[in-house]
């Protein structure tokens, strides 16, 4: 439930369709990699799991 509320707080606050994030659609066949909001994500979790580690 935690994934899918920060899911839907994410995507109002522009994840997901950041520059850098690749979508191919052709005909029926969708793919999406989101590498620029992975990156974003990672930093921001390395950054507050430092913090209650210190």
């Amino acid at each position: 439930m935690l994934v899918g509320l920060a899911w839907l707080i994410g995507e109002r606050l522009g994840l997901g369709r950041l520059p850098g994030d690749i979508m191919v659609e052709h005909g029926d066949f969708r793919l999406y990699i989101p590498i620029t909001t992975s990156l974003i994500v990672s930093v921001a979790l390395s950054v507050v799991f430092w913090f209650f580690n210190r």
